[in-house]
């Protein structure tokens, strides 16, 4: 009794501090949108167990039902440690009063002494269903003639339909549907010729979104998006896109009974849906006014740059940064031109994108490192960059420029000799600008003895004698191990233990899942493989006889002898007994581990 009442205090020591790592979260959550005249749950949940809960006021919302009040909890045990977890739900079922967009406040409950708060939700709220003619709504439903283009279909939207040439256009291919689809697929490509595309990206699993459509809310599902940049001008077609959609639909027979109600049967049917085309007014860029270092950038931009010094010596390496940030068509940004001093020699200009695609176009920034070294002393100005981009908030061209920089450049150290630049790759050949001839070196410098051959000496005598050595000590220890490997008795007595210690492993597992047969049988199997490995005995000729005697034989305790015969018996009709249960499992697998450990150790002895 006193071992069950420490096992358990153990038990609830460790639910508890496992409990106690993981940090206590409460969350409210409400569909993002609903109709006017239908009921939904809003549903606080929290990871404790707390009191005093203290819910918001339902401004603008009718509680129908609620608050309700559900629990669950689970413990695992893994590799002997044990985690619990518990959820409370508290579940309202509202209504809204009127239309519109509404906040519901955050909620409190004290966990442990501490006030805890959940998130607000905000809930946008749509007209209730138009009447609509019983042959446009969704009607009977069990078959295809009867899902119509009222209850199901695709829409194209787009951002704009009146845009410039390279001016971001959001493209969404939306599904809206009544029915229960179960997938949505392209039945053929879109070209979407004349524009550039950039894809969006799209969450693996599609959540439906409830939407008020001509007087009736759908579910509706993104199926595609696409940002599509028009590389001319005119009116450009986004041509119409098939695709097949799987329903889900009831059968309805003639004649139903009492089952039908319970035993619904389902068919899916396929339905292929058109998204419609669109086309798009694009106008072309003006020409007036164009500058000259224009090259079809358009969106909205801004330039900042600087430099890393404005005095440095000769041969010593200068970086110049330009920075580009701002939303359009920013991959066909070219890189600035700018016209270095004679004397100076330039690297290819270190390029880093940190490009975001969003609805509105891609974002970002784009910098530009130009590394540059001069050979020269002397006073220098690196002049002013540009960069030209057509406007699309202001339709205007807009010219931005970098400042001239001032460069002092003293004289270098020594004789000027040139430098070479770590960290950036593509580097032009080494050029010595002014100078035919290098200059001799005069500075003081150390000679050396020439080192004499390592052969002959007492170390090469013993880097040839360790291998041999290593050799030896390793054909000895091999063939030492191959012989002890060639008595199948020994290795066999030698592996009884790890053996045993796998099976009775596994038979742990089984004890935390209740397999009750697989455990008992998982025990047996691991008490005979140990024996007979251990006393060298087939499990085939293995009896519980032979086990007394052959125990005997090495002076085992008697108490030990029984021990093992208890667990053999044990295992034999435990599987057979009604009664045998989590505890009586626990305490014979405690009992084999036992009698196992005390018998290695005596045989480690002898």
């Amino acid at each position: 009794m006193k071992r069950i009442i420490f096992l358990l205090s153990i038990l609830i020591a460790g639910t508890l501090a496992a409990r106690a790592d993981e940090p206590v979260r409460f969350t409210a959550s409400a569909p993002s949108a609903v109709a006017l005249d239908k009921p939904f749950q809003l549903v606080f949940s929290i990871n404790a167990n707390g009191k005093d809960l203290r819910m918001p006021e339902f401004t603008n919302f009718d509680v129908l039902a609620g608050p309700f009040e559900s629990h669950s909890s689970s413990i695992q045990y893994v590799n002997g440690k044990s985690t619990s977890s518990v959820s409370v739900a508290y579940t309202y079922t509202i209504q809204a009063q009127k239309t519109g967009t509404f906040t519901i406040p955050s909620a409190s409950i004290t966990v442990d002494g501490k006030k805890v708060t959940s998130n607000g939700v905000s809930i946008k709220v749509l007209p209730a269903d138009a009447n609509v003619p019983a042959s446009k709504g969704q009607g009977n439903q069990g078959s295809q003639a009867s899902i119509s283009g009222d209850n199901l279909f695709i829409r194209t939207e787009v951002s704009k339909t009146n845009v410039y040439e390279q001016e971001a256009i959001l493209v969404t291919y939306k599904l809206y549907t009544l029915v229960d689809v179960v997938q949505c697929n392209p039945k053929n490509t879109v070209d979407f010729n004349g524009f550039m595309k950039q894809e969006l990206d799209q969450p693996a699993n599609k959540q439906m979104a409830l939407e008020n459509y001509n007087g009736r809310n759908y579910g509706t599902f993104v199926l595609y998006k696409v940002l599509l940049y028009p590389q001319h001008s005119g009116v450009i077609q986004i041509d119409k896109w098939n695709f097949e959609a799987v329903v889900r639909i009831q059968n309805k027979a003639s004649q139903r009974s009492i089952f039908d109600d319970f035993f619904d049967s389902y068919t899916n049917v396929s339905k292929y849906v058109t998204a419609p085309a669109v086309k798009i007014n694009v106008n072309a860029l003006p020409t007036a006014n164009k500058p000259a270092s224009f090259n079809g950038t358009v969106g909205h931009f801004n330039l900042n740059s600087n430099i890393t010094t404005s005095q440095v010596k000769a041969n010593e390496a200068v970086t110049l940064k330009m920075t580009i940030a701002g939303s359009g068509n920013m991959k066909i940004i070219k890189n600035p031109v700018i016209k270095f001093p004679e004397g100076f020699e330039l690297y290819d200009p270190k390029v880093t994108n940190n490009f975001r695609t969003e609805a509105t176009g891609v974002s970002g920034t784009k910098t530009i490192e130009y590394l540059f070294i001069p050979r020269h002393s002397g006073n220098f100005e690196i002049p002013s960059a540009e960069i030209s981009y057509f406007d699309t908030q202001e339709k205007a061209y807009k010219t931005l420029r970098t400042p001239a920089y001032k460069l002092n450049v003293l004289k270098g150290d020594g004789n000027e000799t040139p430098v070479v630049a770590g960290n950036y790759v593509d580097k032009q050949d080494v050029k010595q600008v002014g100078k035919d001839i290098r200059f001799i070196q005069t500075d003081n410098f150390i000679i050396s003895k020439e080192e004499e051959p390592i052969f002959g000496t007492f170390i090469s005598w013993i880097m040839l004698l360790v291998p041999f050595i290593v050799a030896v000590i390793l054909f000895i220890f091999f063939r030492k191990q191959a012989k002890d490997n060639a008595n199948l008795s020994l290795v066999r007595n030698k592996k009884a233990n790890k053996q045993a210690q796998k099976r009775l492993k596994l038979a742990q597992k089984l004890l935390n899942e209740g397999n009750k047969d697989s455990f008992y049988e998982e025990v047996l199997k691991a008490t005979w493989t140990y024996l007979s490995d251990k006393m060298s005995i087939p499990v085939a000729s293995l009896t519980k006889e032979s086990v007394e005697e052959g125990l005997a034989l090495i002076h085992v305790d008697e108490n030990l002898i029984n021990q093992f015969i208890q667990i053999l018996n044990t295992c034999e009709f435990a599987r057979y007994a009604p009664n045998s249960g989590q505890q009586e499992m626990g305490n014979l697998y405690d009992d084999t581990i036992n009698a196992i450990s005390t018998l290695e150790d005596i045989f480690k002895k002898q």
